[in-house]
């Protein structure tokens, strides 16, 4: 049984998901685990402006209220002329799949969520990517540099395995993130779509298990 988690590090949701799917994969640690990138607003050309700001804000209340994450409002407000464009981020998550294929993409995927919610980094920025995801990747042991984290996330290799990834997300017909699937004796329905709790979501996995 395989579990698949498809979402977006700029996706507010996924962001305050992000504990519960660590819950369920700390007390099922058998479970194999994909990372999808769903690509939320890949390829944005529109400028936040205060009423995109406005929008945002919104959401992460309810989701601050939901689950408990917090956000670093100010940082939001605070940008300028910021394109909220969420593939170069996701593409970022793939870069370190292309380059550590064993590594926890979870952790990963966190690591950026933190620094976008919390840091309030650019992660619209390759080379800020680049330091987020070479010390992610640092972090777990591995001897990954910020400079060949970027030539990885520049390359054709990594662009084309990100349009696969949304080219998935198509496929499962994902309407919202985050999404969890199951694929199970070679078939994959879904789970769940939006957020979740963890408790509801292992009730569901150990049911299908048995």
């Amino acid at each position: 049984m395989k579990l698949i988690f498809v979402g977006d590090p700029m996706c507010s949701w996924c962001y305050g998901f992000h504990k519960e799917m660590t819950t369920i994969v700390e007390a099922m640690p058998d479970l194999e685990v994909q990372v999808v990138l769903g690509g939320l607003a890949a390829g944005s050309t529109k400028v936040l402006d205060d009423a995109g700001k406005q929008f945002r804000l919104t959401h992460w209340a309810r989701v601050e209220q939901l689950s408990g994450a917090q956000f670093n409002r100010e940082a939001l407000l605070a940008r300028k002329n910021f394109v909220y464009d969420t593939e170069p981020v996701c593409r970022a998550v793939v870069t370190a799949r292309l380059l550590e294929p064993s590594a926890d993409l979870l952790k990963v995927f966190g690591a950026f969520q933190r620094a976008f919610y919390m840091d309030g980094a650019d992660t619209t920025d390759g080379e800020v990517l680049a330091e987020i995801g070479a010390s992610a990747l640092q972090a777990a042991g591995f001897e990954v540099n910020a400079k060949a984290f970027l030539a990885v996330w520049a390359s054709d290799e990594a662009i084309q395995a990100t349009h696969a990834d949304f080219a998935l997300t198509r496929e499962l017909r994902v309407s919202g993130f985050p999404s969890l699937f199951v694929e199970l004796d070679g078939k994959i329905g879904q789970l769940s779509s939006g957020y979740a709790t963890a408790a509801s979501v292992q009730q569901t996995l150990l049911r299908l298990a048995a």
